[in-house]
């Protein structure tokens, strides 16, 4: 046999997606969609349903906090959860695709609305500035939703670029966009505090919300008229409603109230049509589920975490926002800042006009750069979604093939760009068409998923972290009140708007029978591709070559820790392991052996796919998806050998490893494995020595230290 220590072309490994980020970076990734809508909501929903919008934005953020902790229970089942995954493991695969279809037409619209929305901004502030310094530039709507447009293609464009890269570069993105929003969030409450309570006129509320204070627009009730004829009354309208981008020059617009002595039925519809067009403020909760991937350990408490900082910064930020429009922007001008609610504020603060100029233009570069991270985060989510779906064998591997460079699945990043320029370039910069159609995928994605939560209640009774609250035991069987409740809920705004969204009804229905068919169709093709043999999910990896193992190839710090796995089906002491492992003091590296055999077996010119096999791919996947679980870092390795331990040994010297763990042998004592272990050691040729701790963990998670 020749010596292990002539072996060469080690393999180092590197999964896609293995590397974790805290729950700070988590929140800001998922704020940047959540938390932007703030800057476009208050004028969609003031648009659709009148005065009273301020409360049903306020109820839908508070609403949110339910259904985040419906992700909150789904991600402590799942590590790779979403829609996709939980509807699979409830309500089969048929069912899992059509709610991914809708929630993909989510996340193309997410981009786009958010970065036409931040060309607003900038186009607003542009004329603004102008018009202060004397410049007369006065450009139509068209053209200002072209340019707006224009800017959103720019900034989708900068976020491939970073998303490639990889999730480390664009969650730097993330949390730099919210220390800045931070800082404008406390000097706009403060400046809109001080100046409500300087002008007694501003200490006012938006009318109640109730059925009689309702005003829909015509694009709001949709379809309504033609099912329910006389459910709907046309209201008087004395001036310009809040839909026109200038008052003084558009005609008045009809708009419809519920009819009068409306019965309570009646009046519930109605509060669930401006519940529904209030919706799109909760966007970004399935981003949770993605990024909660890449949350570091202690993973469930860092992701219970990440829901509370999202819950209360997306409350105050985004309903204060519509609440402190209404009171400090008159009425008659308020339909001017639909598109850039947050800039009308700004221009009617107290205060000298250059110092609420300089505010106005910190706000409006603060929020480019927030509305621009949400074009980031729906990146992210929606590469996170397709991932789930290739990894069950809807798509080919083709488009999880990792980049050369960068290890990120960057042709599915790829398609998902093109899909939100196609979309920008298509609405021409609208934001009000965008909105409208955006909520069809948030409202149906959470539906679909709610629902999945309650048949796995009963399908699925192992234990979880964490549920939903107000559950009842009855028997053998726990009735989910509060689960159901949400999902009801859920389920009637989601009817709600399929006969009051036109522009969302058929746009989303189109949108996602297309994905459909297409995952349909895809599954097929790589059914019949496999043959009869059933799929099997294995992650891709990106490997190099090294011609030895060593601290720098591998990219660890000496006095790591080297865990040998040889069978995926055996891999509790890896997960014993990991619980203890204190990553950020010390790294985890996994290594494998492929086995050489024959008396002429060499060492050189092995090539890449004799050493990392098919076996050896699905054996790494059950180890990511361990430390996924446990957001926890781990080196993967695959050495050649004609002798395991000698292998295992020579790497733990060349690494200068202070810990080897094994699992415990079938056949050996776990006195005589150490044994062993010893002599390898004490005959290995590389120098310098040191003391090493050889592990075994038995399958009770009995730990056996051994010091050589």
């Amino acid at each position: 046999m020749k010596p292990v220590k002539r072996a060469r072309k080690v393999i180092v490994v590197t999964s896609v997606m293995l590397s974790f980020i805290s729950f700070w970076r988590a929140a800001a990734i998922v704020l940047n969609d959540l938390g932007s809508s703030a800057y476009y909501v208050g004028g969609i929903a003031e648009q659709a349903v009148g005065r009273a919008a301020p409360w049903f934005v306020f109820g839908v953020m508070l609403f949110s906090y339910a259904v985040r902790a419906v992700y909150i229970e789904s991600c402590g089942m799942f590590t790779r959860g979403g829609v996709y995954r939980v509807v699979k493991e409830a309500m089969g695969g048929a069912l899992a695709k059509l709610s991914v279809s809708a929630l993909m037409f989510d996340y193309i619209l997410t981009g786009p609305i958010s970065g036409v929305s931040a060309g607003q901004y900038i186009v607003g502030l542009g004329r603004q500035t102008a018009a202060h310094f004397g410049y007369a530039w006065a450009p139509s709507p068209a053209k200002i939703n072209l340019l707006a447009a224009g800017l959103a293609v720019l900034v989708t464009l900068y976020f491939w670029w970073r998303n490639t890269k990889g999730i480390h570069e664009s969650s730097d993105d993330a949390l730099r966009i919210m220390y800045v929003t931070t800082v404008m969030v406390v000097l706009m409450i403060a400046w809109c505090g001080l100046t409500i309570l300087t002008q007694p006129a501003m200490q006012r509320l938006p009318p109640a919300p109730v059925p009689g204070h309702l005003a829909f627009n015509r694009d709001a009730v949709g379809w309504l008229p033609r099912i329910m004829p006389c459910a709907l009354r046309q209201l008087s309208t004395e001036a310009p409603p809040a839909t026109t981008p200038a008052p003084e020059k558009a005609a008045p617009e009809p708009l419809y109230g519920l009819a009068p002595n409306a019965g309570p039925l009646l009046g519930l519809i109605g509060i669930l049509i401006a519940f529904g067009h209030s919706f799109l403020a909760m966007s970004g909760e399935e981003s949770l589920a993605q990024v909660n991937r890449e949350l570091e350990y202690p993973k469930h408490q860092n992701l219970v975490r990440t829901g509370f900082v999202i819950f209360a910064y997306s409350l105050l930020f985004t309903s204060l926002v519509s609440f402190f429009a209404y009171a400090i922007i008159p009425d008659n001008v308020r339909s001017q800042y639909v598109n850039n609610l947050i800039s009308g504020i700004a221009a009617h603060l107290i205060g000298p006009l250059p110092l609420k100029l300089l505010f106005q233009a910190f706000i409006v570069i603060v929020g480019f750069l927030m509305l621009s991270g949400a074009v980031n985060t729906a990146i992210i989510g929606s590469n996170g979604v397709l991932n789930r779906v290739s990894e069950d064998g809807v798509m080919t591997d083709w488009f999880r093939e990792p980049h050369k460079k960068y290890g990120t699945t960057h042709r599915m990043i790829n398609l998902i760009v093109i899909l939100q320029l196609a979309t920008i370039i298509g609405s021409r910069g609208n934001v009000y068409v965008l909105g409208e159609a955006y909520a069809f995928g948030v409202i149906w994605s959470f539906a679909f998923k709610g629902l999945a939560m309650v048949v796995l209640r009963f399908k699925d009774k192992s234990p979880r972290e964490w549920k939903v609250p107000f559950n009842i035991n009855l028997g053998h069987n726990e009735i989910p009140i509060g689960l159901g409740v949400i999902v009801t809920l859920l389920f009637s705004v989601a009817g709600i708007n399929l006969i009051t969204k036109e522009v969302a009804t058929i746009s989303g229905v189109a949108f996602t029978l297309v994905f459909f068919l297409t995952f349909m169709i895809s599954e097929r093709i790589n059914k019949q591709k496999g043959g009869a043999a059933a799929h099997v999910e294995m992650d891709q990896f990106q490997m190099h070559s090294e011609e030895n193992v060593s601290k720098e190839g591998l990219g660890v710090r000496p006095g790591s820790t080297l865990c040998f796995v040889r069978d995926y089906h055996n891999l509790d002491y890896l997960c014993k392991a990991l619980q203890l492992a204190d990553t950020d003091k010390k790294d985890f590296v996994v290594m494998t052996v492929e086995i050489l055999k024959g008396p002429d077996t060499g060492y050189k010119g092995i090539a890449e796919h004799q050493l990392f096999t098919s076996y050896k791919q699905l054996l790494f996947t059950h180890v990511v998806a361990l430390a996924e679980k446990e957001g926890k870092t781990v080196h993967l390795l695959v050495v050649p050998s004609s002798n395991i331990l000698d292998a295992i040994v020579l790497t733990a010297a060349q690494l200068d490893s202070t810990e080897v763990i094994v699992a415990p042998s079938p056949v050996l004592s776990s006195e005589e494995q150490a044994r062993r272990f010893r002599k390898a050691w004490d005959k290995s040729r590389e120098e310098p020595k040191h003391q090493i701790c050889f592990r075994i963990i038995d399958p009770d998670g009995t730990m056996h230290d051994f010091r050589v």
